[in-house]
């Protein structure tokens, strides 16, 4: 569905990725892990068109679209939530949702689209009227995965939808992961949480310096003694 093939991404001179390759197939949920800074982020970015490769190339679904607007790359069925949230906060939880189906002309399935959001995040419909700004962090990160899905897009870019949340809640957005996944969401994950990640995921990628230096499944990834000691905390 997605590959990337060895692409550099720059900030100004600074080389955040370094000919980084990867593919996500129709149905998994792969997840990026590494470090801070690592550049997991900056793959998600390039993906869905807020920063141009210097160099490689990025296709979906057999199309090119390194280096596309962001608004054509959502079109075509690929919707990104970033880190940190960013729900509009002086907007209602309904009119963050609108807007995450601003593309749309379809009615009918937005008004479906809304329910089955409403489904996932029964939170969310109870604070319908509520100006996101005033949510807690875990309600707002159930609002931007909300909004993402408000696009229905094919593959879903999650960045670090678990930070800061407390453990409890952790789960429950793992869970939702997972059930969005299984209702035909494919799903690219970057995640500090190594161990959550791996829990759900088909396959990983580990990103060190702007490199991908490992990959695998993610039984094997979890069973890796490199990654036990780096990520999962030596356990």
């Amino acid at each position: 569905m997605l590959k990337v093939e060895g692409i550099d991404v720059y900030y100004g001179n600074i080389q955040a990725l370094r000919g980084v390759s990867l593919e996500v197939n129709e149905g998994e949920i792969v997840t990026l892990i590494g470090a801070n800074g690592a550049g997991k982020s900056t793959l998600l970015k390039a993906i869905s068109g807020l920063l141009k490769p210097k160099a490689g190339t990025i296709s979906y679904l057999g199309q090119s679209i390194g280096g596309k607007a962001a608004q054509v790359i959502v079109k075509g069925g690929i919707s990104h939530v970033p880190e940190g949230r960013r729900v509009f906060a002086n907007m209602t939880v309904e009119e963050n949702l609108e807007l995450g189906a601003f593309l749309r002309k379809d009615a009918d399935g937005i008004k479906k689209d809304f329910q089955r959001v409403y489904d996932l995040f029964p939170r969310l419909n109870e604070r319908r009227k509520q100006l996101s700004g005033t949510l807690s962090g875990g309600e707002q990160q159930m609002l931007a995965m909300g909004r993402a899905l408000m696009a229905r897009p094919k593959l879903l870019l999650l960045d670090e939808p678990s930070m800061g949340l407390a453990p409890l809640l952790v789960k429950t957005i793992f869970n939702i992961i997972k059930e969005i996944n299984e209702s035909g969401t494919t799903v690219l994950l970057v995640e500090q949480n190594a161990h959550m990640a791996l829990s759900i995921a088909s396959r990983a990628y580990v990103i060190e310096t702007g490199r991908v230096v490992l990959s695998g499944t993610a039984e094997e990834l979890n069973a890796s003694d490199q990654i036990k000691m780096a990520y999962l905390g030596g356990h």
